[in-house]
């Protein structure tokens, strides 16, 4: 029944414009499959949506149901991803947040962080649940430490910067 869901969900229109990812300069894929199935950017088919496709395919589901502000769509798929791996914990954190679970998605956020600190992602998605929650020195703290870990330059980096000018965040 898990299956069935899942491949519901992977089978329904997605976004096709740029989306965030950890530091991705690519657009997420652009699926045109039947209902029950997702492209397979290895065997460049569409296959039936389940657990075993590799967890870079379901990644860049995730990221295309996130930019699509399908939010819950793309906890389904996170179910069935590797549950310690930081980003699949940053993304719950990200989907969190958008469904208004801010201390939920901060406690995955450190996880993620706990697993990877040098996911810049994270960091920039948390940050942004500071400058939401009026935490601008906490939000800048972690702009810092985006710089350290390399990321000037990066959509993380950008993405922050500008919800610390403005106090409006990313939906993607």
């Amino acid at each position: 029944m898990k299956y069935l869901a899942l491949a519901a969900t992977l089978a329904m229109p997605l976004g096709a414009a740029y989306a965030a990812g950890g530091g991705d300069e690519t657009a997420p894929t652009k699926p045109k499959c039947e209902k029950g199935f997702v492209y397979d950017k290895k065997t460049k088919e569409c296959v039936e949506a389940e657990s075993s496709l590799d967890t870079d395919t379901l990644y860049q589901t995730v990221r295309e149901l996130a930019y699509a502000g399908r939010y819950l769509d793309a906890q389904d798929v996170l179910a069935v991803m590797p549950q310690g791996d930081d980003r699949t914990l940053t993304y719950l954190g990200f989907t969190n947040r958008k469904l208004g679970h801010g201390e939920i998605a901060m406690d995955y956020y450190r996880q993620a962080l706990a697993v990877n600190p040098g996911n810049i992602l994270a960091r920039s998605y948390m940050a942004q649940g500071f400058v939401e929650q009026g935490r601008v020195a906490d939000a800048l703290a972690e702009l810092r430490a985006i710089r350290a870990y390399g990321g000037a330059g990066t959509w993380a980096e950008a993405s922050l910067k500008k919800a610390i000018a403005t106090g409006h965040t990313y939906n993607y």
